[in-house]
């Protein structure tokens, strides 16, 4: 049997005073409160154990006339946040029902309160069962007429044995009127309490379904304004029975598009399909909407229409020169693929990567290959995607759904073999979504890339006679698999005299354009210009040129404008007028053999730098401290030169004991820029055995190379970039790599011209070029070294004559 047992406690507690919201027992609610009272009220929570009394406001004209319900309750304060607009945000849980006896207006709004508790047992016996079940059937009933009402609140409510907790749960979820909620509020009872609220329920059930039945009838009215349309559409129908429909649907702009359209049957007969069932929708349906939008993409797909080639090698070489100076390995292939198109009319597109720093054309040469190829060009930038549906669309069926980045490109080129400029292909990055670089991996496989699929088309596109021009700054971020799918060509960074025939043949022209000036308005000498290239730019493309060129049209026109000048000369002399005091000091070889500081080379993104590896010693215990933001690779570099140094010491004239005695601390400049790689080996370890045996290092050469603790030099990268820095910063003889030399074959003529590249295959043969040894000073003078040169697999070897030392 059921026992019924009801607490009364006093206590006193600060009272927040809520304006159309009412709290229930064993509730969480959040609500903000601006008035500077109950403000005051939550923060002094703490000294009430964190506990207030919500109240709601029966009457309110300011606050200090008010009239407060007589019944609340009791709330623990879990969370008090402070917005920005001065206001807080409270988070409270609703504990025991209590009324006030008296109220303190102070500071704050405290009372006396007497906070009543009720147990159930056996949750009211069979009493409270019978409530309990007649609550949840109304609750039900009336959830249903709710147009917004969780399932998942019916699932807690069966849920709920306890009668004064179910009574208080659904008033707290369903009762729209406060007025009601505070009712069930100050019921104690709770078999009181859920017979009240069945009542309450019913009387709002029997509202909604006068509602329901209001709106049915305003509904049917409207409908009867579209009487006209549902008849057509009934019409429709009824022509589709008798195998009329025929007739209508051969008129219809979708159907004939589909018809006359270059796709395969098996592709007509799906659009039809889906036609037909756009046709069947309501009109303004948002099933005819997705089908609408799905086939004016489709039939917006360029089936069939290809733009001609142009055949003429000779017409394409003399666009490509006109459009941009060097660049000699791009212009290459892509003449050799007219040329090899021309015999066999089949082959199928190219996919070709461009590689190298920025600025230094890449984007630029696929217009001309598009222009000398006489097809249309798109452009996809790929930088920064990292949802592989940009690359193969989204399902139709998905809200804004579109198709991927490449078939819209076919699409906005209006051709089925565009040249499809890749931009940033080394930018891509996976996520949650999925990686945009394994979606390439058929787009750029021409033994697949025939039949592609897109998620938002559904059939399959050919895209074989696309010619895909990628373009990347550097290869060692592109996957494996995508890597190997792409023909690499490296653009190399630009030489000074490129850089001046670029400057005049395209930079200035173009701005001068630009800027409304003509060639009488401004003439500016060589040596101007390579004082702009120098020092004022730095960098291995044009783009700062550029910048720089638009700075001196901008002077030149200001000076047109506001003093009437008609032409400006720009010399050597006077461009500092223009453009300021120099900005880039370049570095520049050192001015005598330094103990301890070597130039080394390095590549970047960016091109090649030249930098110098400092190494000092002093006494110590055999610390070896290495700054200058290295990366892991140098560090170990490091070591490895160590090592081989312990191990030769006696051979390099070096104490034995050295890493006991000495600590040794290697730097390398600029230390803020992060630095990692393993082609400063050699570097290193003629920093390291300069410094250990006094031995000054030549100043004026240059090297790069991997070491071995048994002291090999490895070959390295980016040999047509490090040796375009050094020969920039004034070196005329650099050491490399014996297994590189077949990478000279790529190196400027110019700087072959200019610069001696010297081969080797040991650290001893390194330190043996690179070390000044005062009673052998006289040997290198006008003196032949004789080493072993070895020669490519295509016969390109190094001339003696490029190894041929001479001391400053």
């Amino acid at each position: 049997m059921s026992k019924y047992i009801e607490k009364v406690e006093n206590t006193v507690l600060p009272v927040i005073a809520l304006r159309g919201l009412v709290v229930f027992p064993n509730m969480q609610t959040s609500f903000e409160i601006n008035n500077k009272k109950s403000v005051k009220a939550v923060l002094s929570a703490p000294i009430f154990n964190n506990t207030v009394f919500l109240c709601a406001l029966e009457e309110w004209e300011n606050s200090d006339n008010f009239k407060l319900c007589k019944t609340g309750v009791t709330a623990k304060v879990k969370q008090a946040l402070k917005l920005p607009d001065g206001n807080y945000r409270v988070l409270v849980e609703g504990k025991h029902r209590a009324e006030y006896t008296e109220l303190y207006n102070d500071e704050y709004l405290k009372a006396n309160l007497l906070v009543k508790s009720v147990i159930i047992t056996d949750n009211g016996g069979v009493k409270g069962d019978a409530l309990r079940l007649e609550a949840i059937n109304t609750f039900e009933n009336h959830i249903k007429m709710l147009p917004k009402m969780s399932p998942e609140i019916l699932v807690s409510v069966q849920a709920i044995k306890d009668p004064g907790m179910l009574a208080d749960f659904i008033a707290s979820n369903v009762l729209f009127d406060y007025v009601d909620k505070q009712k069930i509020l100050e019921i104690t009872d709770p078999f009181k309490r859920l017979e009240n609220l069945i009542i309450i329920l019913k009387n709002e059930s029997k509202i909604l379904e006068i509602k329901s039945e209001l709106h049915s009838k305003v509904r049917e009215r409207i409908e009867e304004n579209q009487r006209e349309y549902f008849l057509k559409e009934q019409l429709k129908v009824i022509k589709d029975e008798l195998g009329d429909a025929s007739a209508e649907k051969e008129d219809d702009e979708y159907f004939t598009k589909i018809k006359e359209s270059a796709f395969p049957e098996e592709v007509k007969e799906k659009l039809l399909k889906d036609y037909d069932r756009m046709t069947k929708m309501p009109f303004g349906s948002s099933e005819n909407s997705v089908l609408k939008s799905y086939l004016d993409t489709v039939l917006d797909y360029p089936a069939g229409i290809k733009t001609k080639d142009v055949f003429s090698v000779e017409k394409a070489r003399k666009i490509l020169d006109a459009d941009h100076d060097g660049l000699k390995k791009i212009k290459d292939r892509i003449l050799e693929y007219i040329a090899v198109k021309q015999l066999a009319p089949d082959l199928k597109g190219q996919i070709l990567c461009l590689v190298g720093p920025p600025g230094v054309g890449k984007s630029s040469v696929a217009k001309s290959v598009a222009r000398a190829l006489g097809r249309k060009f798109v452009r996809v930038s790929l930088g920064g995607i990292r949802d592989e549906a940009d690359i193969r669309g989204h399902r139709k069926t998905y809200v804004g759904a579109m198709p991927g980045r490449i078939i819209a490109a076919v699409i906005q080129a209006k051709s089925e073999n565009p040249v499809v400029l890749l931009d940033e292909i080394d930018k891509l990055s996976a996520s949650v979504q999925g990686d945009p670089a394994a979606a390439l991996l058929e787009v750029l496989d021409t033994d697949q890339n025939n039949a592609f699929r897109d998620h938002y088309m559904e059939i399959p596109t050919d895209l074989s006679d696309c010619i895909f021009i990628a373009t990347a700054n550097t290869s060692e971020t592109i996957p494996h698999a995508l890597y190997d799918r792409m023909e690499i060509i490296n653009l190399p960074s630009y030489t000074t005299n490129e850089k001046i025939s670029i400057f005049n043949n395209h930079l200035l022209p173009k701005q001068m354009k630009k800027h409304g000036l003509k060639k009488r308005n401004i003439k500016i000498d060589e040596p101007a210009v390579r004082e702009i290239i120098e020092y004022y730019t730095k960098e291995s493309g044009v783009r700062t040129l550029e910048r720089r060129t638009a700075d001196i049209c901008r002077k030149v026109a200001m000076m047109i404008a506001e003093k009437g000048v008609k032409s400006v000369k720009i010399t050597h002399d006077n461009v500092s007028e223009l453009l300021g005091p120099r900005k880039v000091k370049p570095d520049s070889m050192l001015a005598s053999d330094t103990v301890g500081v070597v130039n080394g080379l390095a590549w970047t993104e960016l091109g090649g730098e030249m930098l110098q590896v400092e190494a000092q010693s002093f006494d110590g215990t055999g610390k070896l401290e290495l700054t200058g933001k290295l990366g892991d690779v140098m560090k170990e570099s490091a070591q490895a030169a160590l090592s081989y140094i312990r191990k030769h010491a006696e051979k390099l004239g070096i104490d034995k004991d050295f890493y006991k005695t000495k600590d040794i601390h290697i730097h390398v400049p600029e230390g803020a820029v992060p630095k990692d790689g393993p082609s400063a080996g050699v570097t290193m370890i003629s920093a390291l055995v300069s410094e250990l045996s006094g031995v000054p290092v030549r100043c004026d050469i240059a090297m790069t190379g991997e070491i071995t603790l048994t002291g090999r030099v490895l070959p390295i990268g980016g040999l047509p970039e490090k040796s375009m820095a050094a020969y920039r910063n004034g070196i005329r003889t650099i050491i490399i790599p014996g297994e590189n030399v077949s990478d000279l074959e790529e190196v400027d003529s110019v700087i072959k011209e200019k610069v001696a590249f010297i081969p080797v295959n040991s650290v001893s043969e390194v330190l043996e070029l690179a070390l000044v040894k005062p009673e052998k000073a006289e040997n290198f003078d006008n003196k032949e070294i004789d080493i072993d040169i070895p020669v490519s697999e295509n016969g390109f070897s190094v001339s003696k004559e490029n190894v041929y030392l001479k001391r400053r």
